[in-house]
């Protein structure tokens, strides 16, 4: 098995951006968001059963959207195969065939299952793109209805994203002193679109990729006319496009700041006032988004492993990787 690169980063941190630059290197294909990590996870344990899982993956949409075919992929799932190598098995089928050596993931959304990631995949690395959480609240809270999934605790003003952010990058650095630097990188969003060339370059050192100029040549080459929220990809990069300073009312960027602002901080991030440890509403409402993402989580993870799941997600693939035809 190959050594995955996982792309880890909070919504909006410009996660998607950095997709489609290391896409562009030959040595390594990263599809769109997965989403079916955690799924497969929770419905096959430690080992797979074989004709099971290929069954559930007839029902996942996402292999149709990324032109695999279902055979392909069942040519490289084996009987009582790991589960992590088996789900390996669908990126590995996806690098090939876009004739890559390698792949990788980013999806955000597995930033609440980092210790998951690390049991199915020992051996990956990591790089973290952070991004200042009052610039990314900015930019989560103005998305439009209906662009991705709400959990029971998504935010709903920048002191609730605060949340959110704190937890994620949090957790996400905890992974980073397990693994060790040979293994996790930290880059910062405004280093990313400030110096890109030279970031880009870091990246590929770091992850044992070829670096070519053509990898920072995207503008022309993604199509994001079914994405809304992605337009920014048909531009060049540039720092300031949400600004907290002026974008942000002095009310939402202390209810940040008071959530998360001793991480602000640590990284390196200016404050509009001096840090202060959370108070108690804060520390409180930090417990609050940890207990309901965790019922969130908990209830996603009962209904997937249920025949509930095999109910409402019929074949959208045949063998021969076909569309069903209703």
């Amino acid at each position: 098995m190959t050594v995955p690169l996982l792309v880890l980063g909070v919504s909006r941190s410009g996660t998607t951006l950095l997709r489609v630059v290391l896409d562009r290197s030959p040595g390594i294909a990263i599809p769109d968001e997965s989403f079916f990590i955690p799924l497969l996870a929770r419905r096959h344990g430690a080992r797979i059963a074989r004709d099971r899982f290929l069954d559930d993956l007839s029902r996942l949409r996402v292999l149709a959207e990324w032109g695999l075919s279902l055979d392909d992929v069942a040519a490289r799932v084996r009987p009582q195969m790991r589960t992590g190598q088996a789900i390996a098995a669908i990126f590995e089928t996806y690098a090939a065939n876009e004739s890559k050596p390698r792949w990788g993931d980013k999806t955000p959304m597995y930033m609440r299952h980092l210790p998951l990631l690390e049991r199915l995949f020992p051996d990956a690395a990591y790089v973290h793109l952070i991004r200042d959480g009052r610039d990314a609240a900015l930019s989560l809270l103005r998305m439009p209805e209906g662009t991705f999934t709400r959990t029971w605790a998504h935010p709903h003003t920048p002191a609730e994203f605060a949340c959110h952010w704190r937890a994620e990058v949090e957790a996400a650095r905890e992974l980073g002193q397990r693994v060790g630097p040979s293994r996790y990188l930290e880059v910062r969003y405004e280093d990313l679109v400030a110096e890109m060339q030279a970031v880009v370059e870091h990246i590929c050192t770091f992850a044992h990729l070829p670096y070519a100029p053509s990898m920072l040549e995207y503008t022309g080459a993604v199509d994001v006319s079914a994405k809304p929220h992605q337009q920014r990809l048909l531009e060049p990069p540039r720092p300031g496009v949400r600004d907290w300073r002026t974008q942000m009312a002095a009310e939402d960027v202390s209810g940040f700041e008071g959530v998360a602002g001793t991480l602000l901080s640590a990284l390196g991030y200016e404050l509009s006032e001096s840090p202060a440890q959370p108070g108690w509403r804060e520390t409180l409402a930090l417990a609050r988004y940890r207990a309901t993402l965790g019922a969130w989580n908990a209830a996603v993870s009962a209904t997937q492993r249920s025949p509930l799941w095999r109910r409402r997600h019929p074949p959208v693939m045949t063998p021969a990787g076909r569309p069903v035809r209703g």
